[in-house]
């Protein structure tokens, strides 16, 4: 899970699956002394974006032999030269924070200041510049703007969209697609061929999907979507879903997937009302979502609401 320490975060990998060729317009620009200082790599959640901007950070520091003083170091998040930037852990919430503050990128202005601690070059790794807020978006462009030699910044983005133009603007795009089903295989082989097959190329959404280890709540989601009316049973159901952080993001991810393939199937079908009626809900539940996790609301309340919604459309 991106955010969290252990052997499966990207600090600790070294191969990267399905990402060659924007792996080899990295490391092709480095050795022919071309490296633009800002890269974005963007595509869907889960496909391996910080894996791959932590192999780029060892190809930059020659740490790419994990077993190595330089590739240990990076392992440990303990090499001077490299600086991550990401949402911090809400403590007593036990989660993810919703933003990337001003705060968590002004050590970036350090770090750039001083001198390369190993003689090389520095790298600092945005992971989730989606979510940084105006403040943060705003420190990291003046950086961005005029940044020190032999500095390079990469960013990863599910939601490039999101991000301030200008900050796009000066950054070298490379855009990753979902992996191919044998590069599914390769990363995830204990997972079983219907899970990689929901996951559509992304590897971490397969570890998000498999946490419904008895699907129940790929049964709750079924039921909300089909329109089926609130009732005592579904309403303990909601409760033991959205006990924590992780069921809640579940179930929404799982109404947000059905009411995205519903849009998609009335569309093709010619169903231009009914399309419509699925897109909307569709961003109901993104904004109900946003919302909810941004201010801490009460997540049983904000799906009773969303299941409420479509049992009466």
């Amino acid at each position: 899970m991106i955010g969290s320490e252990g052997p499966d975060h990207p600090r600790q990998k070294n191969k990267v699956y399905g990402h060659g060729q924007a792996e080899q317009s990295f490391t092709s620009a480095l050795h022919n002394g071309r490296l633009h200082h800002a890269w974005l790599l963007h595509g869907p959640a889960g496909i391996g974006k910080a894996t791959l901007a932590f192999r780029l950070a060892r190809v930059v520091l020659k740490g790419t032999d994990l077993a190595s003083p330089v590739g240990r170091r990076i392992s440990a998040g303990t090499h001077g030269d490299l600086l991550v930037i990401e949402r911090a852990k809400d403590e007593k919430r036990g989660r993810l924070r919703a933003e990337i503050t001003a705060a968590d990128v002004r050590p970036v202005q350090d770090f750039l200041h001083h001198t390369a601690a190993e003689g090389g070059w520095r790298v600092v790794l945005v992971d989730g510049a989606e979510f940084l807020n105006r403040f943060a978006a705003n420190a990291l462009l003046k950086i961005l703007e005029e940044p020190p030699p032999n500095t390079v910044l990469l960013l990863t983005s599910a939601s490039p969209g999101a991000l301030l133009p200008t900050i796009r603007s000066r950054c070298r795009m490379l855009a990753l697609s979902p992996l191919h089903e044998r590069d599914m295989r390769a990363v995830l082989p204990e997972v079983s061929p219907d899970m990689l097959s929901r996951a559509q190329g992304a590897p971490g959404r397969a570890l998000f999907l498999a946490m419904d280890s008895d699907g129940s709540i790929t049964q709750l989601s079924q039921k909300i979507l089909s329109g089926t009316r609130l009732n005592s049973d579904m309403l303990a159901q909601i409760e033991r879903a959205v006990r924590d952080a992780d069921g809640f993001a579940l179930l929404c991810d799982l109404l947000g997937e059905g009411l995205a393939s519903k849009a998609r199937q009335e569309a093709r079908l010619g169903n231009v009302v009914q399309a419509e009626r699925a897109a909307r809900h569709f961003a109901e539940c993104e904004a109900m979502r946003r919302q909810t996790e941004h201010m801490n609301l009460d997540k049983v309340q904000a799906i009773r609401q969303a299941a409420r919604s479509l049992a009466e459309s």
